[in-house]
């Protein structure tokens, strides 16, 4: 029910600002808007004001927003309210405010979900050294080493962890070669990413260099005997560079001996002797342990605005690279989402919170915005592309040459709409398990 909720939330909420940058736009050059809904087919709720019918309708995968004399084929009276009656430049408005819209939404949640502050892992805007490699790693096979620094991928740069991640994700099954800095030498080496997950996301199986920190201590043995939320663990007993699950793992085996943790508090580093205690069958020292560092990122309204914006722009650059990638068939069609895909996506992050759901919401508005820029008929893009090729040419296209670019578009859609759905049926397990081709 979860999953549900949180996706007719998403996706209603995405269509009500698309449809709503068309019907303001339209209703401010003039224009008789005959029909605001939010969804497709039968009409499950609607009521009229003045001119406009607003309804619900019930398919929630879309909307739209009906004007008088909007397609050739509709009966014009030659009206000055119509559609059609417009000129170039005014019609462009009504039909570029749709996306303006979506984007502008992506901007504003992102800016509000970025002002509650978060504690976020420290080495996402620290360089690309690698701290360890997972079993079975591309990258280990090609040759890369603890301590290794990543400095490009391709022909790009990759300063952070952030950007790699962005990066690497979608080189899945497609080689590349990875430039490293080995103690100031520079050395390339090509490697196929993997795919992982149900997203089939692209990974090389490298780790950054992660340092549990303790993110909260509850009373017990840890607050007795002073550890800090905040301090982080060195090591443990004299052995360093333990992941957090080393740490649990020997915290649990213990037997209730006292424990020596090295930790790092305010760029000193002490040691603290704790004694774990038997809480139900488990040994526990009573506090909470992240698998990294964290950094506190607390902005104001104007840095969380120009965070935003450079939010925003890294996921509008991916999302160019993966369209782009398609094309090139650089990238698999089955890195693509539909709607099952973005209500399951939706439901998880309703489980973690509303920060975690509105930025869903803002990602897949800026989706939404900037695909329907592409210039393929049918869609805001290719409407606008229309317009721009009659301006050019200085006349407008004939009822058959505009009815055989829009069902061009028409098919493009539908088969992009089939693949979507296809990728998401497939990842629901037993489903999959029906396709032996895949």
């Amino acid at each position: 029910m979860t999953t549900v909720l949180a996706f007719v939330f998403v996706l209603g909420v995405l269509v009500f600002v698309h449809e709503l940058g068309h019907f303001l736009a339209a209703r401010r050059i003039g224009v008789r808007v005959l029909t605001f809904s939010l969804g497709f087919g039968p009409k499950l709720l609607s009521f009229r004001r003045g001119d406009t019918e607003y309804c619900v309708s019930a398919i929630p995968l879309g909307g739209y927003v009906k004007m008088a004399g909007e397609n050739p084929d509709d009966s014009r009276t030659g009206a000055a309210d119509e559609f059609l009656s417009k000129t170039k430049w005014q019609r462009f408005q009504v039909l570029i405010m749709g996306p303006v819209m979506n984007l502008a939404l992506a901007l504003v949640v992102m800016t509000l979900v970025l002002y509650q502050g978060a504690h976020l892992p420290a080495h996402e805007k620290q360089p690309v050294v690698v701290g360890s490699l997972t079993d079975d790693s591309v990258a280990a096979a090609a040759g890369v080493l603890p301590g290794d620094r990543i400095v490009r991928i391709d022909d790009r740069p990759v300063d952070t962890w952030e950007q790699f991640l962005m990066t690497i994700v979608t080189k899945a099954n497609r080689q590349v070669s990875v430039v490293i800095d080995r103690n100031g030498k520079y050395v390339t080496l090509s490697m196929t990413p993997n795919a992982v997950g149900r997203f089939e996301m692209g990974d090389i199986g490298v780790l950054p260099i992660m340092r549990p920190e303790i993110i909260a201590v509850n009373s017990g043995p840890a607050q007795e005997a002073g550890l800090k939320a905040g301090d982080i663990i060195v090591g443990v007993d004299g052995v360093r560079g333990l992941s957090q699950t080393e740490v649990i793992d020997r915290i649990k085996a213990s037997g209730g001996k006292p424990m020596i943790f090295d930790v790092l508090r305010a760029g000193r580093e002490m040691s603290i002797t704790i004694t774990p205690r038997l809480t139900g069958e488990t040994m526990m020292i009573g506090a909470q342990i992240s698998p990294w560092e964290l950094r506190v990122v607390e902005p104001g309204i104007i840095e969380a605005f120009n965070l935003s914006v450079q939010r925003n722009w890294e996921w509008t650059r991916l999302i160019v690279e993966t369209l782009g990638g398609l094309f090139t068939r650089e990238v698999s069609v089955k890195q693509l989402m539909g709607p099952v895909a973005i209500a399951d996506l939706s439901g998880s992050a309703a489980e973690q919170g509303w920060v975690e759901l509105f930025g869903l919401m803002a990602m897949i508005s800026l989706n939404l915005g900037l695909l329907n820029l592409m210039p393929i008929p049918v869609l805001d893009g290719g409407h606008i592309a229309i317009l721009a090729l009659e301006g050019l040419s200085r006349r407008d296209f004939s009822m058959k040459v505009k009815e055989k670019m829009l069902l061009a578009g028409f098919v493009l859609l539908v088969m992009l709409m089939v693949t979507v759905i296809y990728n998401d049926l497939a990842r629901v397990q037993w489903l999959g398990r029906l396709m032996p081709w895949r």
